[in-house]
């Protein structure tokens, strides 16, 4: 089996959705520390004239200590009316505008405590507008017992090992530098890191801004050019 595991995204850009359309099965790691200011609570989209601006999930207060699937979502505030008014200005131009509000909408219809939640039914609602056939998993639902952890690449490797039948581990590329190819070896399992060339698309403006959320690409491409770019990479 081939699998990939990433920490949960917030409608995460396009190389995080080619992970998952290529691996038969894909988990969300949440059960490791939530790091600020990385892309579990927000992403990028375009502003209304030049250059990008960040879509948020705002948080309640967390320690230093607090885990992924521990991260509450600050209800307090009316955050997906605001994502929603972020996204009008694409009405002007964007010729699936409607129908990624909808989709967003449908997304945000319900009530969401935990953001590894909000998170899971966004990536599935998208991989399912996309037709990406994905077998998606949070790791801190699965009961999985896993052998501790020693080093940044013992997480992929060790659940690997739990899940018993793996043979294939796909990674970003970003992450080359943590892993130890052969303690991998050592288990039989082929590592490999997918390398996404980013389509440059119309975005009706004069320059364009690359590795925006998912929602920017739906904007302006269908689900049949989207499936193209997903297989536009490289393994490394």
């Amino acid at each position: 089996m081939k699998i990939g595991i990433m920490q949960p995204y917030f409608l995460p850009y396009l190389g995080y959705f080619s992970l998952i359309k290529n691996t038969e099965e894909f988990i969300l790691l949440d059960s490791v520390q939530f790091i600020r200011h990385g892309w579990i609570e927000r992403n990028r989209i375009l502003k209304p004239a030049e250059g990008w601006q960040y879509i948020h999930v705002p948080l309640q207060r967390y320690s230093r200590e607090t885990l992924i699937k521990d991260t509450i979502i600050n209800n307090s505030t009316e955050w997906k009316k605001k994502i929603l008014a972020q996204l009008e200005h694409y009405k002007k131009t964007a010729p699936y505008y409607k129908t990624v509000v909808t989709l967003l909408s449908d997304i945000f219809v319900n009530e969401y405590t935990s953001i590894v939640d909000l998170n899971c039914k966004s990536l599935k609602a998208v991989c399912d507008y996309l037709r990406i056939k994905a077998s998606i998993k949070v790791f801190s639902h699965m009961n999985l017992t896993i052998e501790k952890v020693n080093a940044p690449d013992e997480w992929a490797l060790n659940i690997c090992k739990a899940l018993g039948d793996v043979d294939e581990y796909w990674n970003p590329p970003g992450g080359i530098s943590l892993f130890d190819k052969s303690k991998y070896n050592q288990n039989h399992i082929n590592l490999r890191f997918q390398k996404i060339n980013l389509t440059e698309y119309s975005q009706k403006r004069s320059a364009f801004e690359s590795g925006l959320s998912i929602v920017d690409v739906m904007m302006f491409n269908s689900p049949e050019e989207i499936s193209v770019m997903l297989n536009q990479y490289e393994l490394i």
